[in-house]
């Protein structure tokens, strides 16, 4: 069975065991994403990875938790866009390492971030925080980044060309959780956009715009597909299980 924290009383919560819970915490933005998909894609996606996960974890006889997503961060590459909304990068550290702490003081042994936000300030936070929960306590955190190998070598050719902000590998996995929040119409007339954003990151660009991206979107929107969506959603919920196994290895929780 997957649970919902937010939607668990505190009895609940006192009686799972915590040898075999994982808290899983989706994190996104609101942020733009072409002028087709809505500002919440980010945590759209990492919600779907996240429940992904959780079916598998759960099949393997482990008990995960979904925490509330945390759905505001770092988005300093579409802060010009209205809607995008962004935080400090200490600002983004800092909420996930209390939310860490709180769980870690409760007795909970494993904590997963499950993330489809890739500007590098996000990212950046999150492995701040990470070696902030490393250090300052003994739970154990589970980070499986698809931007870096071996994940990303296991997604589609538009992610690993780094065109695939609101494009295909997006828009396909939006299609197939929340079609009703898509402006067809808009995504199937807008022309593919091949600029690499990993590839001006590494320029030292700041924005979309300097990227080329003068609306929010790199890749293909047209070219998704409800199908390439479901089976990239499979696959970020087979990655983020087997991080997961890698921690907190099946055979182990009898003791």
């Amino acid at each position: 069975m997957i649970r919902k924290l937010a939607n668990m009383t505190w009895t609940e919560v006192r009686d799972l065991d915590l040898r075999t819970a994982v808290a899983i915490l989706p994190t996104g933005a609101v942020e733009a994403h072409g002028p087709h998909l809505p500002l919440s894609t980010d945590g759209i996606i990492s919600a779907g990875m996240a429940e992904e996960g959780a079916r598998r974890l759960a099949a393997k006889g482990l008990s995960p938790v979904l925490l509330p997503p945390v759905d505001y961060t770092v988005a300093e590459f579409g802060a010009s866009f209205p809607g995008t909304v962004t935080l400090r990068p200490a600002t983004a550290t800092a909420l996930l390492v209390d939310i860490a702490v709180s769980l870690y003081g409760q007795g909970w042994r494993y904590f997963a971030i499950a993330n489809s936000h890739f500007d590098p300030g996000h990212l950046a936070s999150l492995y701040a925080a990470c070696k902030e929960i490393r250090g300052s306590t003994e739970l154990q955190v589970i980070f499986p980044d698809v931007t870096r190998k071996p994940w990303a070598l296991r997604l589609t050719d538009e992610l690993k060309s780094g065109a695939c902000h609101a494009g295909q590998y997006e828009g396909s996995i939006v299609l197939a959780r929340r079609g009703d929040l898509v402006k067809d119409r808009v995504r199937r007339e807008l022309e593919a956009n091949p600029r690499s954003l990993s590839t001006a990151i590494r320029d030292g660009l700041k924005s979309f715009e300097e990227a080329g991206g003068a609306m929010a979107y790199f890749g293909d929107p047209a070219a998704a597909t409800v199908q390439e969506g479901e089976e990239t959603l499979a696959i970020l919920g087979d990655i983020l299980a087997e991080a997961v196994c890698q921690v907190v290895p099946i055979a182990s929780t009898d003791s």
